[in-house]
């Protein structure tokens, strides 16, 4: 806002000197010079009456309508009363929509835009009116004017115009931003972008997309900004090409639409993906010879060819054997009976090499697998199963595999033992305590024996594994824990001294609150002797875990938690078991 002030009258005046009949007159300039002013400045004039008529004694630029006179003049040549000012503007409203005039005058203000009246305060009052209407403004470029009269008294006027930005009431979408470029800096590997700034006085910044040539526009921005440029230094220098848009949003989250794509080319200086051998196994030729040994692994995203490495150890120094283009490559080089170790790394078209892979231990025919485990027995225990068997006679076993199922078939009729893997055991073992919840189920079991070659002594046998089927002891309390307990109870088996722990939940215990707390927790273990649940802690409120160090290992333990109110009230138990194997 520039007020005007009241000044002396040469002051105000331009002087002139000039020279008519050899004597020297002072002239003062017009009152009202060629005054541009840049949108969105209002364009301000005064007038020494009251119906804008006549030259306007004044003109300047006023940032904002916002004066007070009182009941002084308003510019020097103005009267204190009877005068008039104008403000007018032509400004560009980008996509335009929902917008708030506000308008407050002592003493009469008429506001227009495009020339079309839209408040109306005109008459002389004695106390400052306002009035607020919303309008629509389209779109592009448009004009407004502000007529304020002061016939007598005091003298102010405001007027203010702003978008109306609530979700409710916006649902116009900023326009796309325009002259968007993109370039790019392969020595840093950056993308810079730059966009006109946008027109809309709702605007809130700009989103900016990326997408891999070929791929679509994400629904997730790559960054937001109020600046009209961003710089990418996230790029990967793959040599792919990239495509930018950017989008403009306003204050009520309404999106344009997106600029014209802007593709860039980055630098390729990132090796592709590290492969992973999946084999090294023995060939054979078509006369039944040593083929060789192939390597094998997966294919890498960018790669052009692969580089086969071999070395003696898996720590040793490895040397190149070969290239190719292809997933596989067979090691003619490798001798029989001999170990080797193989890495692989994936070369791209631009010559940057991975990372070598993982070492893979590969040998050449050894396709004798181990010889079917034998004297497998199954004993039903408190805790589950105790299994053992003889020792496998293979000298290069890696381990032995427990399958555990269940028996399918008709009772009288061939009966099939259907498993699967549920252990792996030590090849210096030849026992296992296989731990489950005992409740009287029939189920069946059979081992595997696997060589440090992968070969399964189940699968290349032509006689068959015979299963062994068991059946578990009952260990079920005779007593059910009833329903709707307010507490909730975990429980987990001992794995060194520390005993069984049971951790629970409700009525105040640990930090939970309750409306009705327990003043104290009890903890029952079954016993099947007693066929009862008998007491072993009692614990203060807000309690929430205890170990069961009494607790017999190689069992299965079965619990109650119960809360204890103050007047001894326990509530319902809350209950659970756990399994644990004999101490190793």
């Amino acid at each position: 806002m520039n007020p005007a002030r009241r000044t002396t009258a040469g002051a105000a005046a331009g002087v002139v000197l000039a020279i008519a009949g050899g004597l020297l007159t002072i002239t003062t300039a017009p009152a009202s010079a060629a005054v541009t002013c840049t949108s969105p400045v209002f364009k301000r004039q005064f007038f020494a009456n009251t119906a804008f008529s006549g030259t306007p004694k004044k003109t300047d630029c006023d940032t904002a309508v916002d004066q007070n006179w009182g009941t002084g003049a308003p510019a020097s040549g103005l009267p204190k009363d009877k005068f008039s000012v104008r403000w007018s503007l032509t400004r560009d409203f980008g996509s335009g929509g929902p917008f708030s005039l506000t308008a407050s005058a002592q003493d009469g203000i008429r506001v227009y835009l495009d020339g079309k009246l839209k408040i109306d305060l005109w008459k002389n009052v004695s106390t400052t009116v306002r009035k607020t209407v919303n309008v629509t403004i389209p779109a592009d470029k448009h004009s407004l004017r502000v007529d304020f009269v002061n016939w007598t008294g005091t003298a102010n006027v405001k007027f203010a115009y702003a978008p109306r930005t609530s979700a409710d009431v916006d649902k116009v979408k900023p326009l796309a931003p325009t002259a968007t470029s993109a370039s790019y800096d392969a020595s840093t590997g950056k993308a810079k972008l730059t966009w006109a700034k946008n027109k809309e006085m709702d605007l809130a910044g700009y989103r900016v997309y990326r997408r891999l040539k070929g791929a679509p526009f994400g629904g997730t921005p790559l960054a937001t900004t109020a600046s009209s440029t961003y710089s990418d230094a996230t790029l990967p220098v793959t040599g792919a090409t990239y495509y930018y848009e950017v989008r403009a949003y306003d204050k009520a989250g309404n999106e344009s639409t997106g600029t014209a794509d802007q593709a860039v080319t980055t630098a390729d200086r990132v090796a592709p993906g590290v492969p992973t051998i999946t084999r090294a196994t023995g060939e054979v030729t078509p006369t039944g010879g040593t083929g060789g040994l192939q390597v094998g692994w997966d294919a890498v995203a960018d790669a052009a060819s692969y580089r086969v490495y071999r070395a003696a150890s898996e720590n040793g120094t490895y040397a190149k054997v070969g290239s190719t283009d292809q997933l596989t490559y067979l090691d003619t080089s490798a001798a029989e009976n001999t170990v080797y170790y193989y890495r692989v790394s994936a070369v791209d078209a631009a010559g940057n090499e991975s990372a070598r892979s993982e070492p893979q231990r590969g040998k050449i025919w050894d396709n004798d697998p181990p010889p079917l485990v034998s004297g497998l027995s199954v004993t039903p225990t408190e805790y589950g199963f105790q299994l053992d068997w003889d020792k496998s006679p293979a000298e290069d076993l890696q381990h032995y595999r427990v399958y555990w199922g269940e028996l399918l078939g008709d009772e009288g009729d061939e009966q099939v033992c259907y498993g699967t893997v549920s252990d792996y055991v030590s090849p210096d073992e030849t026992s296992f305590a296989y731990t489950t919840l005992p409740d009287g189920d029939e189920v069946c079991f059979f081992l595997d024996a696997v060589d440090d070659d992968g070969n399964s002594a189940i699968k290349w046998s032509d006689d068959g594994v015979q299963a062994v089927t068991a059946t578990e002891l009952d260990m079920t309390p005779s007593v059910a824990t009833p329903e709707g307990s307010p507490l909730h109870l975990t429980a987990t088996g001992a794995e060194g001294d520390e005993g069984n722990q049971l951790t629970w939940s409700g009525l105040g215990a640990g930090e939970e609150e309750s409306a009705d707390p327990a003043e104290s927790f009890r903890v029952y273990r079954w016993n099947p002797a007693s066929a009862t649940y008998e007491k072993i802690a009692e614990l203060p409120a807000g309690a929430f875990t205890y170990f069961d160090t009494g607790a017999r290992r190689g069992t299965t333990s079965f619990y109650w938690v119960t809360g204890v109110q103050a007047d001894g009230t326990e509530s319902v138990p809350a209950g659970d078991w756990t399994v644990t194997a004999p101490a190793a």
